[in-house]
């Protein structure tokens, strides 16, 4: 591992506005920006636009997401349009029955509920949704135990994030997969606000399915996402039918010979039109950097500049979880009870400092472009 510098240069965010909210969209690498234009322009002339050109840049991002989240074969690699997708897949092939749960955390992303809320429904099964603790004494620790409490015979799928979307909890998935196979249950994994700024390893974790949007941590482009799929899910049926994902869909020629067999491994599953010759060039090229950056770097870049800030906060009676338990890149901070949350909010906007607020959280979503001088900024603004 080495420590990276600041990469505000490799982006276009406007000098005088300090960015911490990557978890609600990041901004684009100008490298990327690049690629989408020069992407664009070639349906200017699709004579330009060869057969071989609706699989090539798609075999090739499958290979560099799945290097980077260490998966063997591509081809459980797919492209998806968003996690809603990716997850609505899952549901229509999990064989839920009745008496039956999914078990989710309170209040996570809607994308990795309403999939389970309708199949659940439909099959006479509950969703099981488990709340953390009242007192913030050890929050992280205790919801998580209560989640490994609430896994048993009846579960038939913990569906969950790695760090919850609201505040930066981190799940310990490595423990929920061992509690899940106990159960014979299926892990499903939203990766959406880790995976690019927190190592994930499908070697050792084990999902079922690992669901990611890509425009906030993977830095792509809004509309496109990826997803990893098991042999769970090998001979499953795909929620819509096209033409390029069945066999032999390379030969143009003989495309109306009909075929009932999918392409190989996961590829039935992705997404109509995945050839998207303008999200997947981008998709691509961004991929690609968090390679060449190595994720685990940006996880120790992030847990670098915002070392001083946590502690800074804390000792001005602002709550962050302690580290074992939350992520580097995203911060849930809580604020003294006597501090008036409308006044924090427009005292932040004044200063043109972007974060989010979910629940009675600030959400602070710090990235590569950002150095110390931002969260220094930060807590300068919080600390009046």
């Amino acid at each position: 591992m080495y420590m990276l510098t600041c990469k505000h240069s490799k982006f276009t965010l406007p000098p005088r506005i300090t960015y911490l909210n990557c978890s609600y969209l990041s901004p684009m690498l100008k490298s990327v920006e690049k690629v989408g234009v020069r992407s664009l322009r070639l349906k200017r002339n699709p004579a330009g636009i060869a057969a071989q050109d609706f699989f090539k840049d798609s075999e090739t991002l499958r290979a560099a997401y799945a290097k980077l989240i260490h998966v063997k074969d591509p081809k459980r690699i797919v492209i998806i349009p968003s996690v809603s997708y990716g997850m609505a897949n899952v549901a229509a092939n999990m064989k839920l029955s009745k008496g039956q749960h999914v078990l989710v955390a309170a209040e996570q992303f809607p994308s990795n509920y309403y999939a389970w809320q309708r199949a659940c429904s439909e099959a006479g099964a509950e969703v099981k949704a488990i709340s953390p603790p009242a007192t913030l004494q050890g929050r992280g620790k205790i919801w998580n135990e209560r989640i490994l409490e609430g896994i048993d015979k009846n579960t038939r799928a913990v569906a969950i994030a790695h760090t919850h979307w609201a505040d930066g909890t981190k799940f310990d998935l490595e423990a929920i997969r061992k509690r899940t196979k106990e159960v014979n249950a299926l892990l499903i994994v939203d990766g959406t606000q880790s995976v690019g700024a927190m190592p994930f390893d499908v070697q050792k974790i084990q999902p079922d399915a690992l669901v990611c949007a890509g425009y906030k941590w993977l830095l792509g482009p809004y509309g496109i996402g990826l997803a990893y799929y098991g042999e769970y899910f090998n001979d499953g049926k795909p929620i819509e039918e096209n033409w390029i994902n069945r066999l032999n869909s390379e030969d143009f020629t003989g495309l109306i010979n009909y075929q009932s067999e999918y392409q190989p491994g996961a590829l039935r599953y992705e997404v109509g039109e995945h050839s998207s010759f303008i999200h997947v060039p981008m998709m691509l090229k961004a991929v690609e950097q968090l390679g060449k950056w190595g994720v685990e770097n940006v996880q120790a870049y992030c847990a670098f500049i915002t070392k001083e800030a946590v502690y800074k906060l804390r000792e001005r009676d602002f709550w962050i979880e302690e580290e074992n338990y939350r992520g580097h890149h995203l911060l849930g901070i809580r604020l003294p009870q006597h501090m008036d949350l409308q006044k924090v909010k427009d005292d932040l906007a004044k200063n043109r400092i972007y974060v989010s607020f979910r629940g009675n959280a600030i959400r602070v979503a710090p990235n590569v472009y950002n150095d110390e001088k931002d969260l220094k900024k930060l807590v300068k603004v919080l600390g009046r």
